[in-house]
């Protein structure tokens, strides 16, 4: 047993995928395959039940997973402590709020896993960056991008309020309704002039910045808001989610860079493996 075998189990284990699992480790799918069951054969056990499509761990799985975690983090630990701090590259990644914790943990654990002498610092998207993941619209013209996703937005209801039992909510439904105006928030401004232009209103009853805060509101039944529908927010099961009949409202999320440099190139490797592993490949890039 080797310390890069636990590795590759860790990311079969999280990825539940030998082949996600080989893209995130830059080897080739056999590789990830052959190491995995060597370790399965020299503990005498199986560690992943394996299907068409994918793979679940099983009992034995799920014990190896913390301790190899463990080991794996201690022998990082061991590194940076005789890794001299001194030639550490300060990296600076700009980051637009409300992008998803989960989503963005994994993409930033890929980041700072790449780069063992990149220091990375998170700031604001509107503060001095390296590189930026922001929304499409927030781009500078001199920006090279990459999409790395998109997500529709999606109206957030209190469970127990009337729309709730509708599957289609029009546009007069949201006249006069209690509403959430989240900013900034980029779909909220076609919404708006939508619901002007048909001869409609919505009723403002909080102005704030976060997607969560907005959630809170909804779910304490002060209104209604317009969220984007990304699994961490879908997975509120006190909060109904519907979309606005005839409305498509979408958002794109992409990296963004100026320049290119060696970094830079490992980054947009890493954003391009990720895409595909979360599904989702938008075309539209500025290279």
């Amino acid at each position: 047993m080797d310390l890069r075998t636990l590795k590759y189990f860790v990311f079969v284990y999280e990825q539940q995928s030998f082949s996600a699992a080989a893209k995130l480790c830059f080897v080739a799918q056999p590789s990830i395959s052959s190491a995995v069951a060597q370790l399965e054969q020299s503990l005498n056990t199986q560690f992943f039940i394996r299907y068409a499509r994918g793979v679940k761990p099983s009992k034995a799985g799920e014990r190896l997973y913390p301790l190899a975690k463990q080991l794996l983090g201690q022998a990082d630990a061991i590194k940076t402590l005789f890794t001299d701090q001194s030639i550490k590259q300060p990296f600076y990644l700009g980051v637009t709020k409300g992008l998803g914790v989960e989503r963005m943990s994994a993409l930033l654990k890929d980041f700072t896993a790449s780069q063992n002498l990149m220091e990375l610092t998170l700031v604001s998207q509107n503060q001095t960056a390296d590189a930026r993941i922001i929304i499409k619209e927030e781009l500078d013209e001199k920006e090279h991008f990459i999409s790395l996703w998109q997500e529709d937005y999606k109206l957030a209801l209190p469970y127990n309020h009337v729309l709730s039992l509708k599957e289609n909510i029009t546009l007069s439904d949201l006249d006069g309704l209690p509403f959430i105006h989240r900013n900034p928030c980029t779909a909220w401004n076609s919404l708006n002039d939508t619901l002007t232009l048909a001869g409609f209103s919505v009723d403002i009853r909080a102005k704030i910045q976060t997607i969560d805060y907005a959630l809170g509101l909804v779910h304490a039944g002060l209104g209604c808001a317009l969220v984007p529908a990304h699994p961490e927010v879908l997975n509120k099961s006190e909060i109904v989610f519907r979309e606005i009949e005839g409305l498509k409202l979408m958002r794109e999320i992409v990296f963004a860079y100026q320049q290119s440099s060696p970094v830079i190139e490992k980054l947009k490797s890493l954003v391009i493996n990720h895409r595909q592993n979360i599904g989702e490949l938008p075309k539209n890039s500025r290279l």
